[in-house]
């Protein structure tokens, strides 16, 4: 098969519509990252998915719909706060879990009776959601546990030959996975930190729980179980307080003939003695843009990423922290 980057206009629409509609998967962008499509009601398309990705197949997918679309079509109740939610923050980087009405297909929620429901705010995405007029169910378009994809050439690495075509919408301005949100109780639950951070969250909703997977219970979201976003080359994470140890061992590493690299924000590449250094950037918003284009770049021409994690880690770092531990943590 072979794969084509096409821009996102009338002809690409029309032709990604008829991969959906012949049960295939079309990459398409998103705010946060680029994601891998099929039609929420074809169970065979929707287990492609998995498969195109080698991904496991209790790790329930997102469906992604347009802003104007009606999900009680798919969900049997809204409640109040998540109204409120949707209202403050929607189209964006929040997806809501509600109970399913069991409409979309069994491999989308992996036999759970809850569905997963995001409103993408990136045009494209809202371009491509609308001309199909149907819930898209859609991991990150990449071969499971890299790292995630924030641009149409990170997608083409890692799928070409697996898929028809790639919609380019840019490079995503998000740079993680959006907040997943459990909205099946009294108050709102974070099952997965994102770009909607719980003080957000709180100052609609009142008040916000978080939520921990335990031993051996299924996941309720993308995210939470499995290594995620890991980088093909060796990695190692310190904290900031370590961050004096890091540089000795990127340091060792270096005159060992090992191409080290260290990964880190502004601020700590500014504290530290290193010549190669992946910089993250300075605000919580830009290392989060930044983080998995800097993992990508960082494999490319790194042996060993020595990652050093931030002092700040509240807020929009929270969900970072999730993805860099996760990526480079033991």
């Amino acid at each position: 098969m072979r794969t084509e980057i096409l821009p996102i206009d009338e002809n690409s629409l029309r032709r990604a519509k008829r991969i959906i509609d012949d049960g295939g998967a079309v990459a398409f962008p998103t705010e946060t990252v680029y994601g891998l499509g099929a039609n929420a009601f074809d169970n065979k398309a929707v287990e492609n998915v998995f498969a195109i990705k080698g991904r496991p197949n209790d790790n329930p997918l997102i469906v992604h719909v347009h802003k104007d679309y009606d999900i009680s079509e798919l969900v049997t109740e809204v409640p109040e706060y998540a109204k409120a939610l949707a209202k403050a923050y929607l189209p964006g980087p929040l997806t809501m879990v509600f109970k399913s009405c069991g409409k979309v297909c069994p491999a989308v929620s992996c036999g759970l009776d809850t569905l997963a429901i995001r409103v993408p705010s990136h045009e494209g995405a809202q371009k491509f959601l609308k001309f199909l007029n149907l819930p898209i169910a859609a991991p990150s378009a990449n071969v499971s546990k890299h790292v995630s994809p924030v641009t149409a050439e990170h997608v083409y690495s890692d799928l070409d030959g697996r898929i028809e075509i790639i919609l380019d919408g840019g490079k995503c301005s998000g740079g993680i996975e959006s907040t997943v949100l459990d909205c099946t109780g009294d108050e709102p639950q974070i099952l997965r930190s994102g770009l909607i951070t719980r003080e957000m969250i709180e100052k609609v909703a009142g008040s916000c729980g978080e939520y921990v997977l335990k031993e051996g219970e299924k996941a309720r979201s993308p995210g939470m179980k499995y290594k995620h976003y890991s980088p093909s080359c060796q990695t190692m994470l310190f904290s900031f307080q370590e961050r004096s140890k890091a540089v000795e061992e990127y340091d060792n590493s270096r005159n060992n003939g090992v191409n080290a690299y260290i990964l880190c924000d502004d601020k700590t590449a500014k504290s530290i003695n290193a010549d190669k250094v992946l910089n993250l950037g300075k605000t919580g918003e830009q290392i989060a843009s930044n983080l998995y284009e800097k993992l990508r770049e960082g494999e490319r021409c790194a042996e060993l990423i020595i990652a050093i994690a931030p002092e700040e880690q509240a807020g929009v770092m929270k969900g970072v922290m999730n993805r860099l531990i996760k990526a480079c943590g033991n």
